[in-house]
């Protein structure tokens, strides 16, 4: 609500300065203004005296405005989340909430939801954004990035800003979104209110210690105190439950390979029990558990290294002691190598091979396929200590999977499908950290240590009656399981159409049965499979799609959402080629209105993907 001079015992000083307090007052503060302006009333002062005790608010003002170089900050902030998994969306939502326990008033949105002319009234904001790919943006990133990075792109020189990036340094452009929004906004003439900090997969405790600094660049704007640090509000917030950082030891229910005899794969179908967790998901969202290190491979590293396994050393910044041999198997990464590991071990080792092949342009075609033990036995010997050598290490990730089961439908329960990845390379046989684990260490009544992550970017549609398209070949029928499950429990009566592919009929149909029930109770409209190495002429779910081109793009037409679940350089490439294709043809329309055809329905969530 805005004050208008017009007929108004306030002259446009005075009412420019009660707009701008007005609308950045918390409500015990309007409370306290009403109570003042009651009492000034009561005194029944003159104008004169109305218009010094407006003067006397010039101070409370100047607690939400100040002077930062020279430019209003306030304590209003935005903060713009690109997020494809789930973790940019959870530091957003924390830094909400510690944003507004210091009283800022926090506009929180997905950078798809925002529209991008409104960021000339933004006075802070905050960028936390993933790198997909190949240091690509995420998917609810792309508009966004796309017109940030364009000629309309407005000029920004009210704009205070920081980013937070994330990412994963084992991919050649690391944190490469972040970096290129923190550079554009720079251009546009925004000022950055904290340095960007980039965040490789362990990155709660530099998300921690960027929001600290965020803060305390407001607050020092502002003529206040520091707020209270937010790791520790973070820790206080996950005592009492399970989550990434605080995980669920979830028994092992089920263990079985959904594959049959003579199959090239083997694939795994994973039920766990959430009991006593508190924990529930819907449909789209996914499982992240903490693995740990084959048992062989730590023994040989440690063999090579000549090191104690008994040997106490320091995991953390918290000064959290384990084994050497406790460390290697599950805490630290050893079968992921990256350039900054290189450098690191280049530090402490001093090796001229290793320094030339920094030097040099072979280092992504090095890490390729090799792991922590040919990095030692490469570049040996290395003369190190215990505690030297798990310094340069990173800690080891969660594997996220897509959850295959309704929670609706199997209550206290989750189920996974896993894909065993064994492959041989630089003359030594490799396995998948947790796919190996589950295919060949876990047994019933064990137990993994889990949590939930929310996906946002990947739901059914809040309309049960809106038709679904749902592209899963492989591992990527998981979540289309999960989606039949709980439209089946609730009743959906929208149409539904699975497009499913693998190599081989026989052995490699994953939940067929479960699929034919659904076709025969009428709970899934349509399916067409593929499997490659059935036929002369390798066939994918894409040439599926463009057999049934026409119906697709009617689906499309009444409304439909499509989906796609799986590999990303591959699968999710050629299927959205396709998708494009066939919209052009039975559009009649060009290739660009296409293109711009699956933008819009990607606006309006009618477009997800879930891809790794």
């Amino acid at each position: 609500m805005q004050l208008q001079v017009l007929n108004s015992p306030f002259n446009q000083e005075q009412a420019e300065l009660l707009n701008r307090l007005l609308p950045s007052l918390t409500e015990s503060q309007k409370v306290w203004l009403s109570g003042f302006l009651a009492a000034t009333q009561a005194q029944a002062q003159s104008g004169s005296q109305a218009a010094a005790a407006l003067e006397t608010l010039e101070a409370p003002v100047s607690q939400f405005n100040a002077v930062n170089g020279g430019r209003t900050v306030t304590k209003e902030v935005t903060i713009l989340f690109g997020s494809q998994s789930g973790n940019a969306k959870g530091l957003a939502d924390k830094a909400r909430k510690t944003l507004e326990g210091q009283d800022f008033k926090v506009t929180l949105s997905s950078m798809s939801d925002f529209k991008p002319n409104n960021l000339k009234k933004v006075d802070n904001l905050l960028i936390i954004v993933s790198t997909h790919g190949e240091g690509d943006p995420p998917d609810n990133a792309i508009s966004f990035h796309e017109f940030l990075n364009g000629k309309r792109a407005p000029k920004l020189e009210g704009l205070n800003y920081s980013v937070l990036a994330l990412g994963d340094s084992s991919y050649e452009f690391f944190c490469q979104t972040g970096k290129e929004f923190d550079q554009r906004l720079e251009e546009l003439g925004g000022v950055r209110l904290y340095p960007r900090f980039d965040c490789d997969v362990d990155y709660d405790e530099p998300a921690a210690e960027w929001l600290d600094g965020v803060l305390n660049s407001l607050n020092e704007a502002q003529g206040g105190n520091a707020a209270p640090a937010f790791s520790a509000q973070v820790n206080q917030a996950v005592k009492s439950e399970y989550s990434r950082t605080n995980p669920f030891r979830a028994e092992v229910l089920e263990n079985l390979n959904l594959n049959g005899r003579g199959s090239n794969k083997e694939t795994r179908h994973l039920e766990l029990s959430l009991e006593g967790s508190g924990l529930t998901f819907e449909p789209g969202d996914t499982l992240g558990i903490y693995p740990e290190n084959d048992q062989e491979l730590v023994n040989l590293l440690i063999e090579e290294l000549k090191l104690n396994p008994e040997e106490n050393v320091t995991v953390n910044k918290q000064g959290e002691i384990r084994s050497l041999k406790e460390a290697l198997t599950s805490y630290f990464e050893l079968t992921v190598l990256t350039k900054p590991l290189l450098e690191k071990a280049l530090e402490i080792t001093n090796n001229e091979k290793l320094r030339e092949l920094l030097s040099s342009g072979d280092v992504k075609e090095y890490l390729n396929g090799r792991d922590l033990l040919d990095l030692v036995r490469d570049f040996g010997p290395w003369n190190v200590s215990a505690q030297e050598f798990v310094s340069i290490l990173r800690k080891l990730p969660a594997r996220l999977y897509s959850i295959a089961s309704s929670y609706a439908a199997n209550p206290e329960e989750v189920h996974l499908t896993i894909g065993a990845v064994r492959y041989e390379a630089h003359g030594r046989e490799r396995k998948g950290v947790c796919s190996i684990l589950c295919a060949e260490r876990l047994e019933p009544g064990d137990t993994l240590p889990i949590y939930i992550q929310k996906n946002d970017n990947f739901k059914l549609p809040q309309n049960p009656e809106t038709p679904i398209i749902m592209v899963g070949p492989g591992t990527g029928v998981a979540p289309f399981r999960s989606f039949m499950q709980e439209r089946e429990e609730i009743g959906a009566e929208g149409k539904s159409w699975m497009f499913f592919g693998d190599q081989h009929f026989v052995t490699d149909f994953l939940y067929q049965t479960e699929w034919q029930k659904w076709l025969k109770d009428g709970v899934l409209t349509k399916m067409d499979v593929a499997f490659s190495r059935d036929t002369e002429e390798k066939v994918y779910v894409q040439h599926r799609m463009l057999e049934n081109s026409k119906e697709l793009f009617q689906w499309l037409e009444e409304g439909a959402a499509f989906y796609i679940c799986g590999d990303e350089k591959n699968m999710a490439h050629d299927v959205h080629q396709t998708l494009i294709e066939i919209i052009e043809k039975e559009g009649a329309m060009s290739r660009e209105k296409a293109e711009e055809y699956l933008a819009n329905m990607q606006q309006q969530k009618r477009y997800q993907r879930d891809v790794y």
